[in-house]
């Protein structure tokens, strides 16, 4: 079952390039005491979450943590390295903090993992666009067609905050 509004995050971990080289980081340690908007996407570098997605939310990264947000997170079925190299190759150091879910283990915890074995690219995190205040999901915004950021995307989230 798909998580729900009202509904708190299941505990888990994230893949994290620090200093010292691949870490991790719990669910506690990024959403315990804060309000955060985390946001999902199918692959990093992939079409509409290099162009569409991700630009939205660097673009709106004041005006979001204006409202108050302690953090904005974008999460992906990908390894830390990858996660890594987005995160330089679009400046997003600094704005927004990158969450490895390389093995989709927190997208299937979340009910939001989707099969896209058939284009080759094994299961995926759907995407989409949350508040998370302590852990709770204040607001879920699930996309409902492929190849489209605008249900997940930054300003439709800005609208609802």
């Amino acid at each position: 079952m798909a998580t729900k509004v009202g509904d708190r995050l299941p505990e888990g971990k994230f893949r994290v390039m620090t200093a010292e080289g691949p870490g991790w980081k719990t669910t506690d340690e990024v959403f315990k005491g804060k309000k955060v908007v985390l946001f999902a996407v199918p692959g990093a570098f992939t079409p509409t979450c290099h162009k569409n997605h991700l630009p939205g939310f660097l673009a709106n990264a004041d005006q979001i943590k204006a409202k108050g947000i302690d953090t904005i997170a974008v999460t992906g079925v990908n390894d830390v390295f990858v996660m890594d190299a987005w995160k330089k190759a679009t400046g997003g150091e600094g704005k927004i903090e990158f969450l490895a879910d390389g093995s989709a283990a927190f997208a299937n915890a979340l009910g939001l993992s989707v099969d896209l074995g058939p284009r080759g690219l094994g299961t995926r995190s759907q995407r989409y666009a949350m508040l998370v205040e302590d852990g709770v999901v204040k607001t879920l915004n699930v996309e409902d067609t492929p190849g489209k950021a605008d249900i997940s995307g930054a300003e439709n989230l800005l609208k609802g905050m």
